[in-house]
């Protein structure tokens, strides 16, 4: 019976006295988590890291390592045809909604872009830091060296044991290089 009148009691304060710290969780019930820190490392490459994500570097004009550290926050994102048009922070990504993230993250970008818009865009060519390839059906990039696609196209068996997420489909980092037959290659001006 104690046991019961101490339970009722604090019932009784938890409604009278409510906590004020309330605790954060997500819309779907699970905890959140900030985004990854930027990581910066020595050299004018990026780097692919173990766990998937793209170390900037240091060499590269802000521009280029503000476009690393956004693409770092979709590798989670699922591939979703149309994802970052009608809005930019989206539940998902498709291959051109992708590349337009990371270029409006560098500010090279003024709105979102498909694939044939992206065969415009810029200037023709390679640039120096940063490379979008794109044909009327699909978009990727190259940001400092490292490609930025939805497609597994390219990957190798060995860059799988060594990468978490690389054949995943979706916004990631690949490794390795792959076809460019039949893309056009374009880039910002002074990148």
């Amino acid at each position: 019976m104690p046991r019961v009148l101490a339970l009722l009691i604090l019932g009784c304060l938890t409604v009278v006295f409510p906590a004020t710290a309330v605790a954060e969780t997500s819309p779907t019930g699970g905890a959140q988590f900030s985004d990854p820190a930027p990581i910066v490392a020595p050299g004018a490459k990026a780097t692919l890291l173990p766990d998937g994500t793209a170390a900037a570097p240091a060499e590269a004009p802000l521009e280029v390592q503000q476009a690393i550290f956004a693409a770092n926050k979709l590798l989670d994102k699922p591939y979703k045809y149309g994802g970052g048009h009608a809005k930019v922070e989206d539940s998902g990504y498709d291959c051109s909604g992708t590349v337009s993230y990371a270029m409006l993250a560098a500010g090279v970008l003024k709105s979102p872009l498909d694939s044939s818009g992206f065969m415009r865009w810029g200037l023709k060519g390679k640039g120096a830091w940063i490379t979008v390839f794109s044909n009327p059906g699909h978009a990727y990039a190259v940001i400092a060296g490292l490609r930025l696609d939805t497609s597994v196209a390219g990957v190798r068996a060995r860059a799988a044991r060594q990468f978490e997420r690389v054949t995943e489909r979706g916004p990631r980092w690949r490794p390795g290089k792959r076809k460019m037959r039949g893309f056009r290659a374009r880039h910002p001006l002074g990148l």
